[in-house]
């Protein structure tokens, strides 16, 4: 069972994202929250695999919540925005989030994206995700350069599955042509993460689209 805390600060809009993810199989809504600081509470008592976060909220913003979410390794965040590629969306990626879905995807898409992140793969829509990544790593490489020389701690196969991240592939899109199973392409990008210091394999294909440029 995938336990999900909601944080939305619209009480309709919240009350809609609970009705699907209710009605989907293997999927409980553990908790409701509505502000940014009740979410970061919330995810210290209730312990879900996932975070559903809306960016902008009061009290604490989604970017904010996310980054303690994700510092004190209570759950994935998935991010929700209605705003295409903005400034909450990179900031809560940098905070170290596993994915982001607007607010305007369909009901199957929200379901999917929940399991997709409780799975441990952060990639949510990959026609989407190439795009973000794209964008992100443009502001970044405005921001910092990245050293080439982070590469030379990682293995041979560490390298492939980091170029594989940068194509926005899952798990499974990662083994079948590395000829790898899924829990050892997922034991590979933990490895490379831990290497890295970085927290989501999201920052790790930002990673990688910058060292590809």
């Amino acid at each position: 069972m995938i336990r999900v805390l909601v944080a939305e600060d619209q009480s309709a809009v919240r009350a809609g994202l609970v009705l699907i993810l209710r009605s989907a199989p293997g999927i409980e809504v553990a908790g409701e929250a509505e502000d940014g600081q009740r979410a970061v509470d919330l995810a210290r008592d209730l312990r879900p695999d996932v975070v559903l976060m809306d960016v902008r909220m009061p009290r604490l913003d989604g970017v904010s919540a996310t980054r303690q979410i994700v510092a004190e390794r209570l759950a994935d965040v998935l991010v929700l925005t209605t705003f295409d590629f903005d400034a909450y969306v990179f900031g809560a990626l940098r905070a170290g989030a596993a994915g982001f879905l607007l607010k305007s995807a369909e009901a199957d898409d929200l379901i999917d994206a929940v399991r997709t992140v409780a799975r441990g793969e952060g990639i949510v829509a990959p026609a989407v995700t190439r795009r973000l990544i794209a964008e992100f790593a443009a502001a970044s490489a405005r921001e910092a350069t990245v050293d080439p020389a982070v590469l030379d701690t990682l293995t041979r196969r560490e390298r492939e599955v980091l170029s594989c991240l940068g194509e926005g592939l899952s798990n499974a899109g990662i083994a079948e042509p590395l000829d790898m199973a899924e829990g050892t392409v997922k034991t590979h990008v933990s490895r490379l993460l831990g290497k890295l210091g970085l927290r989501s394999r999201v920052q790790a294909a930002v990673l990688a689209r910058e060292l590809m440029r």
